[in-house]
């Protein structure tokens, strides 16, 4: 199919280099495989090719955070499905010079945190530092205890109208993208398997695998947790940071998690404080520690900065690097860089201006139509702004000239550029589209080492101002190719002796919290959903909704906040989005397939609720949303590793079983109770063949309440699941300690107790009601043991 995409009316754009298009008009070699297997391709194969893509992004659940007036949005990962392939010889330019513009970096760090000779001697303006909000005092003194404040950076650059790589922006504060270049490079691998495998294409993993490994030996506490500071759900590149927290096996924490005991950085969990070694830094600086910088952090641990200070922690970055984000700190690096490494730069960055000085103002004057204005202090790329820059010719020459005077040292000029293009599929054709490279450095045993790779921002138009994804941009992965074989390479470490199993990690308090409430929130989602169903059925099969039974099924669903009218009830979608969310705050425990059928049950619901009518079209889609709780539920039993985790999750559910199953009996049981509350209540039991087996009468008040709540066999019965419960509780930390139970532990063994001793007979509806309520009282207790 020649013309299927457009591909042989692929043309580079006047006075644009192309990636994929070479100076002399022909498509560069290390290309052609991939348009050849493009071409050979029939629009149906190509769209199922990127579909296994998008679906795997899909599966997955990537995500960044879109913001709005006032809101975000999860949306997903807006993958530009064709790589973007640069040749390995030109890589190794690229790496020489980002390399050398690292060390660079963390030489201007060390003397504005140290000796500030730069300062001194007048090549950094003093304002320039002092007025930035990433300049952060009470670290100037504060040596990294491993000699560096600069692990892990990443650098925009684009290929010029010269075919030259330029220096767009310095990422040194905490640099975000790294993990979706891996999801980048997963998706685009299987939507073109065959070429990714045929091609001597440089993999990610070892990257990823060295900066661990480095990490991870440089701990003054082999027993000391590695752990990921995030600021938590609400960040825009939240899921990054679970996914890289699950990929390199570190903790992932929030700054509440957080606690500085005599100069060591502890973590709060399930057994108490435990320390933390090293912290990767995925925040801002100023908002780590409330005490001693931003004092209105709501995100950060006070003391953060004395622990640094005294030694008791490796952060990556240093706090304060930020600083060399600065727009106009590019003005001077040029210049810095011959004094401070003895060569000029190997990549030059985008020209820009400082317009503190009269010189610069005037240059700014004299040549408007080159020149963007913007912030001295901002950092990124000029067009990541919202609004956008300012460019000088449309400001007019008086105007210009009094808000250069006005405000010209706090602001930058910068020259306009034209990016490289790279093929992108728009509409089903190719095209030509922007492009900018997010390469990522991270400091190894080896010293400095470039990713393979990275991820582009793709334009979604030809204008090289939207790049942003914000504002609709793309991104795609980046295939480094060799002409040589390229060794397969994974995240295993090197052999170390003989193998020793590892203990499992600790379990952050808050982490138990969200598990423990997702279990609640699911099985309380499957309790209504039995009610729901239950009431449909009988709608259905009498067409009446006023009888007796009814209302007292009504009064069931009442309890939990649900409205009986409606078939499908917004506090349904409430109870299942309540799980979500509290999965969410835990994406670096969940496994991908949990999450997914949590996600996709709630999807269900919510397309269902418009539509369902009530009784059987009700009764039917109920049943449908139990078959999917039970896939998730199965997905938990199989596949999660039965540690602490899992523990708190089954213990939530199994708390909300029998709190649920305890409130129905007492309801239904009573002997006021309308008829057919007996078969009803063993029915939300999912027992109605165990009664029949177990019994040889028809329902009676005994039998109900032996097998829905004394009977240990039954995995729908309080007694069932008090004991389970306690069994789980035997395996907590501090629960019964050397036959010490904790208040929680001896809570849990009168309740079990108790109810296994109680003869049906005495079990009236006050007694259910206390039972509930002594039920109930079981969460608080573990609050306060654990989740607190």
């Amino acid at each position: 199919m020649p013309d299927g995409l457009g591909l042989d009316a692929y043309r580079a754009l006047p006075g644009t280099p192309d990636e994929m298009i070479g100076p002399d008009g022909k498509i560069r070699p290390i290309w052609r495989p991939l348009l050849d297997h493009l071409r050979g391709m029939t629009p149906e194969e190509i769209s199922i090719a990127l579909a296994r893509a998008d679906q795997y992004l899909h599966d997955s659940g990537v995500f960044y955070r879109q913001y709005g007036t006032g809101t975000s949005t999860e949306r997903p990962w807006p993958l530009s499905h064709i790589p973007v392939l640069i040749d390995e010889t030109d890589w190794e330019q690229v790496s020489a010079a980002l390399i050398q513009r690292a060390d660079l970096l963390e030489a201007v760090m060390a003397d504005l945190y140290g000796q500030n000779r730069l300062i001194a001697s007048g090549q950094l303006p003093p304002a320039l530092v002092a007025a930035n909000p990433h300049w952060l005092r009470p670290m100037v003194g504060v040596t990294p205890r491993l000699g560096h404040y600069l692990h892990f950076i990443a650098f925009e650059i684009g290929r010029g109208p010269d075919g030259k790589w330029w220096v767009l922006s310095d990422r040194t504060e905490a640099p975000s993208g790294a993990g979706y270049a891996l999801e980048n490079r997963v998706a685009t691998s299987r939507a073109f398997a065959d070429v990714y495998a045929g091609q001597n294409i440089h993999r990610l993993a070892g990257f990823f695998r060295d900066f661990r490994d480095r990490l991870m030996q440089a701990r003054a506490d082999r027993d000391a947790r590695a752990a990921i500071l995030t600021p938590g759900p609400l960040n825009e590149t939240y899921y990054e940071h679970a996914w890289i927290a699950r990929y390199l096996g570190f903790m992932l924490v929030q700054g509440d998690d957080l606690s500085v005991q005599d100069g060591r950085l502890m973590v709060r969990t399930v057994a108490g404080l435990q320390p933390i070694d090293m912290l990767w830094r995925r925040m801002d600086g100023e908002y780590t520690d409330p005490l001693e910088l931003a004092p209105n952090s709501q995100i950060g641990t006070p003391g953060m900065v004395s622990a640094l200070r005294r030694g008791g922690l490796m952060m990556l970055n240093a706090l304060g690097s930020g600083v060399l984000e600065a727009r106009a700190m590019m003005a001077f690096l040029p210049k810095l860089a011959e004094q401070l490494t003895g060569a000029p730069l190997l990549m030059p960055n985008i020209a820009t201006w400082w317009l503190g000085g009269a010189a610069e103002r005037a240059a700014v004057l004299e040549t408007p139509e080159r020149m963007i204005l913007s912030s001295a202090l901002e950092t990124g790329l000029p067009f990541d702004r919202d609004p956008p820059p300012v460019m000088a010719a449309k400001l007019g020459p008086d105007e210009l000239a009094r808000r250069l005077a006005r405000e010209g040292a706090g602001m930058v000029a910068q020259e306009t550029v034209t990016l490289s293009t790279t093929p992108a599929l728009v509409e089903g054709r190719i095209q030509p589209r922007p492009l900018s490279l997010r390469v990522f450095l991270a400091r190894t045993a080896q010293g400095w080492q470039v990713m393979p790779g990275g991820f582009a921002r793709i334009g979604a138009t030809g204008d090289p101002t939207a790049l942003a994804m914000q504002k609709g941009g793309g991104a795609s992965d980046v295939w480094i190719v060799s002409r040589d074989d390229v060794p397969a390479v994974t995240m295993a470490p090197a052999p170390r002796g003989p193998f020793r199993r590892s203990a499992p990690g600790t379990l952050p308090s808050r982490a138990a919290d969200n598990l423990f409430w997702m279990g609640r929130y699911v099985e309380r989602t499957e309790g209504i959903v039995r009610i729901l169903r239950a009431r449909h059925i009988r709608q259905a099969e009498s067409g009446r909704g006023a009888e007796p039974l009814q209302e007292a099924i009504d009064a069931l669903l009442e309890t939990y906040g649900i409205d009986p009218a409606s078939p499908i009830p917004q506090g349904l979608i409430d109870a299942i989005s309540a799980a979500v969310q509290s999965a969410g705050q835990v994406r670096d425990r969940f496994s991908t397939d949990g999450w997914s059928a949590l996600t996709d049950l709630e999807k269900s619901a919510r397309r269902m609720a418009p539509r369902v009518t009530a009784g059987d079209d009700a009764a039917r889609a109920l049943s449908a949303l139990l078959r999917k709780l039970a896939g998730f539920s199965g997905l938990v039993h199989e596949n999660m590793y039965r540690f602490f985790g899992w523990r708190f999750l089954t213990i939530g559910r199994m708390h909300e079983r029998a709190l649920g199953m305890t409130g129905i009996v007492a309801s239904l049981a009573d002997p006021d109770a309308p008829d057919g509350a007996l078969d009803l209540c063993v029915e939300l039991g999912d027992s109605v063949l165990t009664h029949r087996r177990r019994f040889s009468v028809s329902t009676s008040r005994e039998t109900v309440i032996d097998l829905l709540v004394l009977d240990p066999l039954n995995p729908r019965s309080v007694r069932n699941q008090l004991e389970h419960m306690m069994t789980q509780i035997e395996h907590l930390p501090g629960a019964a300690d050397h036959g010490q139970y904790s208040a929680l532990g001896r809570a849990m063994l009168r309740l079990t107790t108790d109810v296994a001793t109680y003869p049906p007979e005495t079990l009236d509806s006050a007694e259910l009601q206390a039972l509930y309520a002594r039920i109930a009282s079981l969460s608080d207790l573990i609050t306060e043991g654990y989740l607190r």
